[in-house]
Formats: structure tokens, sequence, C-alpha cells
């Protein structure tokens, strides 16, 4: 059997500013999906937070309010 093999063509050099522009729109890229990634990561933490927050908060609403007595009921 014989195989018919393409032959690799090589692209021809391109010039140092365009490797580097890509590579630096590269790097830009990866930094915003990072953000991006860090600042979902804040949210949920976020909201997480807050929601535990407005739990507690609810259970000291229906706590005694000792402090109230020191203050005469106010």
């Amino acid at each position: 059997m014989s195989f018919e093999w393409e032959q690799i063509v090589q692209q021809p050099n391109q010039p140092v500013a365009e490797v580097l522009k890509a590579h630096q729109l590269t790097r830009e890229f990866h930094q915003e999906v990072e953000y991006r990634e860090e600042f979902t990561q804040y949210c949920n933490w976020y909201y997480e937070t807050a929601a535990r927050h407005r739990q507690e908060i609810e259970k000291m609403r229906g706590d005694i309010n000792i402090f109230g007595w020191f203050l005469g009921g106010k």
C-alpha cells in the first residue's frame, strides 16, 4: 500500500512585532478570564455571606432584648 503524504508547508516567518502583539493579546485575554473568575467567586461568597447574615439577624430579632432592659424598656 502506498500512501500519499502531503508535504508540510511552513509559513513564512512572521515579523517579531506581530508575534509579540499576538502574545500580548493572549496574555490580556487570560488575565481577563482570571479576573472574571475571581470576581464571580467573590460575588458567590458575598451572596452566601449576606444570606447567612440575614438568617442570623432574623434569629436575633426573636431573642430577648437584654440591652433594652438596661435602658428602661426602650
